[in-house]
């Protein structure tokens, strides 16, 4: 879409009134496809405070105050559930976690055109407005993105921003997809979407918070403090919706997990930690949970690391494996992340046929057998040129 094609839309609309959104929605549901966008806030919360909702359709384009006071948006529910129109994110992530926390669905069917590119040959990570001057022939205005969103009222520049964020969606999506599709990767982003899809990707789990913090310890005892304090802070945090680093920094969680203490006295002692949250009811309730972590068996506490992960890696062999990543990523015009992360890589290299993504579907047929006949001494690498070349070794031989 040109900078000249943007015009076949009328100025957005803001949304403020129940029944101008059941309008909105009710007009949309009819589309084969509409493009979403969000704008929320979370730097003092744990949860996201949606703020504003963007929708696009064919020729008409809304700004949606989702902080209106009485605002309605039940009918915004029913849009994003309803199965018969496609909504188009780019970006996804945060934007279908906010929806869920606010309609308790993901948003379905969806199609995440940052997914899409990476399949398509644009990189990790491709940002909306490099895929915007890419397949849009379109600038995107950077200087609202770091707005504050939930101060009212809005200003006309902001809306026109996050307008953009979905009219130009609407191009990069027909594309992108008309790429894929003579290219025969649509499937391939249609397995990139279930996760996408799943309730349980937005879900984090208390307990596990723990191996975020990567300790460097095989002493259990701790690691089970540590378990402890992690999913202490994380409920804790949920339970006050403010940030889990406001409330107790990643080093103090390491700190108080290492010395464990039993008394607010002890517990004040540690890096980051006030004596006035030691001796006050989050400190009493920290104490009960590094007590009951302590009280619990040696069978029921985490495995260390190392023992969890076994052998250590070559470092040679993930290196010639991220060299043939590369190669065959380069030659096959898709993002390396998309064919096989780092822990696929490490557990190729240590064991015989791990199941890793990497090894399976359209990922082992660019990737993946190279790979173990790498491993295998099957294949070889060598340079012709300026490219990396893949040598059978039978070939090399003769």
């Amino acid at each position: 879409m040109s900078r000249a094609a943007r015009a076949e839309f009328p100025p957005p609309v803001l949304v403020t009134e129940s029944a101008a959104l059941a309008g909105l929605c009710a007009r949309l549901r009819r589309e084969r496809f509409v493009t979403v966008d969000t704008e929320f806030m979370r730097e003092r919360t744990y949860y996201p405070e949606l703020c504003v909702v963007q929708l696009a359709g064919t020729a008409e384009v809304a700004v949606v105050d989702a902080l209106a006071p009485g605002l309605d948006l039940a009918p915004l529910g029913a849009l994003l559930a309803d199965t018969a129109v496609l909504k188009v994110f780019h970006a996804a992530r945060q934007d279908v976690e906010t929806f869920l926390l606010k309609f308790a669905v993901v948003p379905t069917p969806l199609f995440e055109t940052q997914i899409a590119a990476m399949v398509a040959g644009f990189g990790d990570q491709a940002g909306y407005d490099s895929l915007v001057a890419a397949l849009a022939g379109a600038a995107i205005e950077k200087a609202h993105r770091f707005s504050d969103w939930a101060a009212r009222p809005l200003s006309p520049a902001q809306i026109a921003y996050a307008a953009a964020d979905v009219t130009h969606l609407r191009a990069v999506y027909e594309r992108l997809v008309a790429r894929l599709e003579r290219e025969g990767r649509l499937s391939w982003v249609a397995e990139e979407m279930a996760a996408l899809a799943d309730p349980a990707t937005y879900r984090a789990d208390p307990e596990a918070m723990w191996e975020r913090l990567r300790p460097r310890t095989a002493n259990r005892r701790l690691l089970g403090t540590l378990r402890a304090v992690a999913a202490w802070r994380e409920r804790e945090a949920q339970a006050l919706n403010i940030p889990r680093q406001r409330l107790l920094k990643d080093e103090a969680l390491m700190e108080i997990a290492a010395l464990a203490p039993t008394t607010a006295e002890a517990l004040a002692r540690a890096r980051g930690v006030t004596r006035g949250f030691a001796e006050g009811r989050a400190g009493a309730s920290l104490l009960i949970a590094i007590a009951a972590a302590r009280a619990l068996p040696e069978q029921a506490l985490p495995e260390a690391p190392a023992a969890r992960d076994g052998p250590r890696p070559s470092p040679a062999l993930v290196a010639l494996l991220k060299v043939l990543l590369a190669a065959r990523a380069e030659a096959a015009h898709v993002a390396p992340r998309l064919l096989a992360s780092s822990e696929d890589l490490d557990r190729l290299a240590t064991e015989e046929a791990p199941a890793v993504p990497a090894l399976v579907g359209w990922r082992r047929e660019i990737f993946g057998a190279d790979a173990l006949a790498l491993k295998e001494g099957r294949l070889a690498l060598g340079v012709a040129g300026r490219q990396v070349k893949l040598l059978p070794i039978a070939e090399r031989a003769a």
